[in-house]
């Protein structure tokens, strides 16, 4: 037995395992299409990554977050679906064959009307990309919209303090008023214009409230209204009612300490939230959540019902992953809305984390999956390993005939994307292969013409099933592994004849 004859049936061996490999991808391809496999270890994924852990993935909050994820149309648009009924018809055939095999599993808490994506949905992406994942996300939170209550919140309460603190200054007025020290005309006055202000801070922050303005000019504004309403009271202070000076230094004092640097008072009133106090005014519990609870229970009811509706549907690991996610993305943003990018990026991040730690999962299972396709494969043709190496080492007319073939497919297919090139179909007709369950492979598979005792007889009962595992296993191995070693073997055979013609 030369090195020659070993690598022939090695190449020969190799290449009937190559065509099982390229039945079985295109057969488990077929069956994760029927059974929407990707979309469904997606859907998984991405309940496990909101709950924090498979125990609590079919918790039903952690399943209708997920929904309302799937149903934003940044997600619904990756899933693209065939209109009108003939084109929707082979679609609606593996829906019906999914819906068969997922109503053989194992019942969950899922909702009874639920499918496996939620909704009804029979079909949904099998892959999300990780910025659309933290776009829906923020969107499904409402942020953007918890951002501007809460600033409007504070705003309105910053109206409140900042007109009650300049009443407290007028009323030290009082006193002359009750001694005839200032006219009735220059109270009026006084109290008209200070309605005014009043009328105007409230109109300031009606319009933040429409989004008309941001905060930055709503405090300039009220500055300015304020400058107006002290130049309007040193009109009476200049007419002779030096009384009047020292509640006018006060109002200016007044003034220069809250308008004379908008960014400090921004600051220390919190008008613009940070991102951890936006989180955490979806917390229960938390200070930022009573704010608003106490100001949103008086002032708006649908907003608070709103807000409510959303706090109460979030699932607890949801909640505290973004507080401390928030917490992480405060040390680095300067503004609201630079945290929410940062938050985004960071939701970003962990997506891509947990798909990856998925995709290994899916890997596994679909190994798993490859093994018992390619042991059904070898048992269904009874393809036995020891008994092709039996027929390839004895059948010389076979041997030739399989490596004219592997030649002619290795130069027509000279790397791995020609792989989707290889007609198995024709190369099963072209070639016998040492392979299925007619009377001549069984007699020498049982050894019928020999002469076996009771021992010999389960001996090669064993050896045959022997035979059809490491063929399943070896099928499971792919078809790019093992055209990877056929051409691997191709180079060292090719190699030896060219080594030979030199010694001749």
């Amino acid at each position: 037995m030369n090195l020659p004859f070993i690598l022939d049936v090695a190449l020969g061996l190799i290449f009937i395992y190559l065509i099982f490999s390229l039945l079985a991808s295109e057969i488990q391809e077929l069956i994760a299409t029927i059974l929407q496999w990707r979309a469904q270890h997606l859907r998984k994924s991405i309940e496990i990554l909101l709950a924090g852990d498979a125990l609590d993935s079919e918790d039903s909050k952690v399943i209708q977050l997920a929904n309302k994820i799937y149903t934003n149309p940044l997600v619904k648009g990756i899933n693209q679906e065939a209109k009108g009924f003939l084109p929707t018809l082979p679609r609606k055939a593996t829906w019906l064959i999914s819906a068969m095999f997922n109503s053989l599993r194992k019942p969950t808490s899922r909702l009874k009307k639920e499918t496996i994506f939620g909704d009804n949905k029979h079909s949904a992406p099998s892959y999300i990309p990780a910025e659309t994942f933290a776009t829906t996300l923020v969107d499904t939170l409402q942020l953007t919209m918890v951002v501007q209550k809460l600033t409007e919140i504070r705003l309105e309460k910053f109206k409140d303090e900042k007109l009650a603190e300049v009443k407290n200054i007028l009323l030290s007025l009082e006193e002359k008023v009750e001694n005839n020290e200032v006219s009735n005309e220059i109270i009026k006055d006084i109290v008209d214009t200070f309605e005014q202000l009043n009328s105007e801070y409230n109109q300031i922050v009606a319009d933040y409230k429409n989004s008309k303005t941001d905060v930055q000019i709503s405090l300039n504004r009220m500055g300015d209204s304020f400058d107006k309403y002290i130049d309007h009271f040193q009109y009476h202070v200049e007419n002779n009612q030096e009384f009047l000076e020292k509640t006018w230094r006060n109002l200016k004092f007044f003034r220069k300490g809250i308008f004379d640097n908008i960014e400090q008072t921004i600051a220390v009133n919190g008008l613009k939230p940070n991102i951890h106090e936006i989180v955490q005014s979806i917390q229960q519990g938390s200070a930022v959540y009573a704010e608003m609870k106490a100001a949103l229970q008086d002032q708006d009811s649908e907003t608070y019902q709103k807000i409510q509706e959303l706090i109460d549907s979030l699932p607890a690991p949801v909640v505290t992953s973004i507080a401390t996610m928030a917490k992480r993305v405060q040390m680095t943003a300067n503004t609201a809305e630079e945290g929410i990018q940062i938050f985004r990026r960071e939701i970003e991040k962990s997506f891509d984390s947990s798909m990856e730690r998925a995709g290994g999962v899916y890997k596994r299972n679909a190994k798993g999956v490859a093994i018992l396709i390619g042991v059904t494969l070898a048992v269904s043709a009874n393809a036995d390993t020891f008994h092709m190496i039996s027929r390839l080492s004895k059948d010389t007319i076979l041997r030739a005939a399989i490596i004219n073939k592997v030649v002619q497919v290795s130069s027509e297919n000279p790397n791995q994307s020609g792989l989707v090139n290889i007609d198995t179909n024709r190369i099963l007709e072209d070639i016998t292969l040492p392979i299925g369950w007619n009377n001549n492979n069984l007699q020498e598979q049982l050894g019928a013409n020999q002469s076996l005792g009771t021992i010999g007889k389960i001996y090669r009962i064993l050896a045959m099933i022997t035979g059809w595992l490491i063929t399943g296993l070896a099928i499971a191995m792919g078809a790019s592994f093992w055209f990877d070693i056929l051409s691997k073997v191709m180079n060292v055979r090719n190699v030896g004849k060219q080594v030979k013609g030199v010694k001749d």
